[in-house]
């Protein structure tokens, strides 16, 4: 299991990646500004880093050079709404891995982690998801059901993984519109549904992903 630290001085940022990253099977720690960072990571090993750039206080680029001066490898992929390229590549400059442009997308930056955490995994930690007979590898993001290998798109494995990791419990459709893709709710969308029937259809009927009418879905185990 990863650790991912979230350095960022929004609260609404801070939120949406700590539960995106917990579904996706992470430990996170957040620091709402660059100082409790540095504080933090004194006492905490992590294995990667979203660092934003402009906090109030120390900047991002500045708590790139305090990494780099006490010898963290611990990969760092800045995130930020700045325009400035001459930022950007300042932020490269001094280490950082990837530069991802804010608003961001939520399945685009799950995806970038996921490929800077590759083969950082610790011994024992899982990498296989099994339930109701399907079977999700999650380094590979290739899925197999009825022994068969089943080719998703990301937001179809990703809301399969979040609704396997919550086997036997109801997830409601705000919290997977918010975990998987990011959005708030919205009453009239219909992308949870859509995603939900590609899924059933690709997997085969014998998949139990429940509707729970009104509410939202549960993937239940015979």
């Amino acid at each position: 299991m990863s650790t991912v630290m979230v350095v960022d001085d929004e609260e609404r940022i801070r939120q949406l990646l700590s539960r995106s990253l917990t579904s996706e099977g992470h430990v996170v720690v957040t620091a709402a500004s660059g100082d409790a960072a540095l504080h933090l990571l004194d006492t905490r090993q992590v294995d990667l880093i979203l660092l934003d750039l402009v906090m109030p206080g120390r900047s991002g680029l500045s708590v790139l050079a305090m990494l780099v001066e006490r010898q963290n490898d611990a990969p760092v992929i800045v995130i930020s709404g700045v325009t400035d390229v001459g930022a950007r590549v300042q932020a490269l400059e001094r280490g950082a891995v990837d530069v991802v442009a804010k608003p961001f997308s939520l399945a685009e930056l799950l995806a970038r982690v996921r490929r800077n955490l590759g083969g950082r995994r610790a011994p024992g930690d899982d990498r296989f998801l099994t339930a109701g007979g399907v079977r999700l590898d999650l380094d590979r993001r290739r899925a197999r059901s009825g022994g068969a290998d089943v080719s998703l798109t990301e937001r179809e494995f990703s809301l399969l993984a979040h609704l396997m990791r919550r086997h036997g419990e109801v997830c409601r459709r705000e919290e997977l519109l918010h975990d998987v893709w990011g959005l708030e709710f919205d009453p009239g969308s219909n992308v949870v549904e859509v995603c939900v029937r590609r899924l059933r259809t690709k997997l085969g009927s014998r998949v139990p992903i429940e509707t729970i009418r009104r509410v939202g879905y549960c993937f239940y185990e015979d």
